[in-house]
């Protein structure tokens, strides 16, 4: 595993010194958003962490490494749309490491390479879950089974609002996982604060996550914990408003026969063209909004 590992100077140090520490995805430069908006959100993701006094991870794949920490160079590259870029889930690792080719890291991905650098906490923007025609298609994503085993805090404004979120929560459950609503005991739908599903348990405070983390590790158990963070009430979407333009970029979706990893970013592209850009600005709200909490909890940790 050594071979594969590079961890930039400064997160090493702060890993040896015991200081805290903030992993944050890549999916969402390459895959996620537009240039130049994923660029500038990259850098300020980074600069939030900081601001909170964590040292940020960004994790991503290049030259056959996993990279944990980037500079400038590299999120550059993840954010230049000329260059391919592979998603990379966890199914893929061993195939984009042994070519040497770009990866960003899904969700899946980044917990098990946090893990292996001994980073507890992930902010990132939704999880991936359970689709909405799973019944038909079986499409549910790794997300939930590294949910199962990595045990790594992911903060996250619930799950992608193109999910089937009811499943995905049972799912959740039957994995053991423990679901935390911050502040709040309606599970944020992504775009939205509110999905019509409640979440299990519950934190006022950053006392009360630090409290349930420490036990959950105390305790040695395997799974990971999902902290539901909704997305700031200036920048929300009203829950119907945004499900009718789901609904119609899913009929697309179908139409278009959009397969496999690539559904959600047609989706993410289809809906912020329907919403008139309110999509894209609270997915930056968000993202925001989970980086802070996730280095505060790091921090008070």
């Amino acid at each position: 595993m050594k071979n594969y590992l590079d961890i930039h100077p400064e997160v090493s140090e702060a890993l040896l010194s015991g200081k805290p520490v903030v992993a944050l995805e890549s999916t969402v430069i390459s895959h996620g958003l537009p240039y130049p908006e994923n660029i500038r959100l990259a850098e300020t993701l980074e600069s939030i962490v900081m601001e909170e006094g964590a040292v940020p991870a960004t994790i991503a794949l290049a030259n056959g490494k996993i990279k944990i920490g980037l500079d400038k160079e590299h999120l550059h590259i993840l954010a230049d749309p000329e260059v391919k870029v592979h998603k990379t889930s966890l199914r893929d690792l061993a195939y984009v490491l042994s070519r040497g080719i770009p990866g960003a890291t899904t969700v899946s991905a980044t917990m098990w390479a946090a893990r292996e650098a001994g980073i507890k906490l992930f902010a990132t923007g939704g999880i991936g879950g359970v689709h909405r025609d799973a019944r038909e298609s079986f499409d549910i994503s790794a997300d939930l089974q590294a949910f199962s085993r990595i045990p790594v805090v992911v903060v996250s404004a619930g799950v992608k609002s193109v999910l089937d979120i009811g499943a995905t929560l049972e799912y959740l459950e039957t994995q053991g996982v423990p679901v935390v609503g911050y502040k709040t005991e309606d599970f944020p739908a992504f775009f939205s604060r509110k999905s019509g599903f409640k979440t299990p348990l519950k934190a006022e405070h950053i006392s009360g996550i630090k409290a349930l983390v420490q036990a959950h590790f105390d305790l040695g158990l395997p799974t990971g914990i999902l902290i539901a963070n909704p997305v700031p009430e200036a920048d929300a979407l009203d829950f119907d408003f945004i499900e009718q333009i789901i609904s119609e970029a899913l009929s697309e979706q179908k139409q278009l026969h959009v397969k496999g990893k690539e559904i959600t970013p047609f989706l993410l592209k289809v809906i912020a063209e329907k919403s008139k850009g309110r999509s894209l600005k609270a997915n930056l709200a968000l993202l925001k909004n989970n980086a802070r909490l996730a280095a505060q909890i790091a921090v008070a940790l």
